[in-house]
This record gives C-alpha cells, sequence and structure tokens, in this order.
C-alpha cells in the first residue's frame, strides 16, 4: 500500500529540527527499520522561507506500519512535529515512476 505522509512542524523549532536532521535522514534511508519504503520526499516551506514540515510518499504493508514509521522518525520524537497525517493512495498509484527511491 502507498500513503501520503504529511507532517506539520511545531513553530520556532529550527535548531530542534537541524539538530536532528542527520538521525532523520539515516530513519528514511533505513525505512525506519523496514517499516516502510521511502519514495520520495522533501521539506515543506512558506513563501517567506519559514519551514512548515515534510512529506513523504510511503509504501507499507499496512496503516498500522505506516503510522509507525512516521511516529518513530527523530522529527517526530524530538518534538518537531505537531501534526500527522496519512492518506492512503490509489492501488493503481504508479510508483515505479519514482527512482531511485529515498530508501533502498
Amino acid at each position: 500500500m502507498f500513503f501520503l505522509m504529511e507532517c506539520r512542524h511545531h513553530p520556532g523549532r529550527d535548531a530542534d529540527r537541524d539538530r536532528l536532521r542527520p538521525s532523520h535522514r539515516d530513519w528514511v534511508k533505513s525505512g525506519g527499520a523496514g517499516l516502510a519504503s521511502v519514495l520520495i520526499g522533501s521539506a515543506l516551506w512558506a513563501d517567506d522561507g519559514t519551514a512548515l514540515g515534510h512529506w513523504g510518499i510511503l509504501e507499507a504493508a499496512t496503516p498500522e506500519a505506516a503510522r509507525a514509521f512516521a511516529e518513530g522518525d527523530p522529527f517526530a520524537i524530538g518534538g518537531v512535529v505537531a501534526d500527522i497525517a496519512l492518506t492512503r493512495l490509489a492501488d493503481t498509484f504508479m510508483a515505479d515512476r519514482i527512482a531511485p527511491r529515498m530508501t533502498a
């Protein structure tokens, strides 16, 4: 199953986000130790350059695994993430059009 993950960040947590970024990237590369595979993702920014959050397209066996991936992210554990939204994508989602994946 594929999911759109949207994570909104608490305002004013830039220093925490910067400190946690290396472990966040490791989490993404490992797919949360195998919970999910991240096809693609990026930071979200306001027009004025203020960080708003991040998003990703995940492949996970179950909605629970996708949620565990999102909630286990160092950004979430470290208090940077204020809200997580997961939306299942259509079964016909063409994941093969996104290469290479962010998770090996």
